[in-house]
């Protein structure tokens, strides 16, 4: 579980390096982050720590149910004074890596039903199904980033809505890791997540015919 979340980690930092690319900004194409490759991808923690306390702590009796797992990979560097329209683009930058899991999820649904991994009614039940599994994990990714709190991607969005500035954006994001432990151990976001996740790959499922 936890590799192919760090593939499809990689693939969501390639995203936001192709569309920070496409804005003007070439700064994580030069320092070789518009790639697959995890290895320059991976954050200690978002990628390590948070995803391996989830998958582990339903082994040692804490209440976290075990399909539930997500985190993030090191951020994307970019220049944001290279971009063409700086609120526009940094809101598009920072969707492209949230995009690229829901497209993800989508052809991986469509190639595993070719090859006859996918299960002919889709219900939580079949979160144990492997191919479901990866498929839901890609979508958690993309919702799980929508939260707004840094360093997620929703939290650049969020910014740009309520007009905060960057140095007020960066004195919360000090704090961005506590406040994500404490969202997910004693709110209903990772419930949330959960629950729209799963919602979303059975509404695709029910609408390309695969369930």
């Amino acid at each position: 579980m936890w590799l192919c979340l760090v593939a499809l980690l990689s693939f969501h930092e390639f995203g936001h390096a192709w569309a920070a690319h496409k804005c003007g900004d070439d700064t994580a194409r030069l320092m070789g982050r518009m790639t697959i490759n995890p290895i320059v991808h991976i954050d200690p923690i978002g990628t390590v720590l948070i995803p391996w306390v989830l998958i582990l702590a339903p082994m040692l009796g804490i209440g976290l149910p075990s399909f539930l797992v997500f985190g993030w990979a090191k951020p994307v560097p970019v220049n944001p004074s290279n971009y063409g329209n700086r609120k526009r683009d940094d809101i598009f930058v920072s969707m492209a890596g949230p995009a690229v899991n829901i497209v993800l999820a989508v052809v991986l649904m469509v190639v595993f039903y070719l090859v006859g991994a996918w299960p002919e009614k889709l219900s939580v039940q079949q979160l144990e199904n492997p191919a479901v599994m990866v498929v839901f994990l890609s979508l958690i990714l993309c919702f799980f980033n929508l939260v707004p709190v840094p360093p997620l991607d929703g939290s650049h969005v969020l910014r740009h809505i309520v007009g905060m500035s960057e140095e007020t954006y960066m004195q919360i994001a000090q704090y961005g890791f506590f406040i994500i432990l404490l969202l997910i151990n004693f709110t209903p976001v990772s419930r949330f997540v959960f629950q729209i996740s799963f919602n979303t790959m059975f509404f695709v499922a029910t609408s390309l015919g695969l369930n």
